[in-house]
């Protein structure tokens, strides 16, 4: 299946996206090749959120840093596959390498209860 989008969405993009009923910014998470496939209609992301506290699965995010015009939270335990036809819009600046490091590594402790955590 194919999806319609100007720009195709990249690991560590930033987007605004709709998602339950509502329009987030998410982080495209999902390696490129699913990403960049026409045969993958979907893509894995982590929402943003306005609210939160760092702790082992929320990392806090200046608006310097996402482009954003507010400080938010990454949220890895709300990760979540959603349509390619979902993204909306995508914003001009993305996470480095170091960010997306640590999302994953965020990410990993949302479903591993022996991952490391050092706050």
């Amino acid at each position: 299946m194919s999806y319609n989008l100007s720009i195709a969405p990249r690991r560590g993009d930033i987007w605004m996206a709709n998602t339950g009923g509502k329009r987030h910014a998410v982080v495209i998470i999902s390696l490129d090749s699913r990403n960049l496939s026409d045969r993958a209609n979907s893509v894995l992301v982590v929402p943003f959120g306005s609210f939160g506290r760092p702790g082992p699965t929320v990392i806090p995010m200046p608006p310097g840093e996402t482009g954003l015009p507010e400080a938010s939270y990454l949220k890895a335990h709300f990760i979540e596959v959603i349509p390619k036809v979902d993204l909306v819009e995508c914003l001009p600046r993305r996470l480095s390498n170091m960010q997306m490091k640590n999302l994953v590594a965020a990410v990993n402790r949302a479903v591993d209860p022996d991952a490391l955590f050092q706050p």
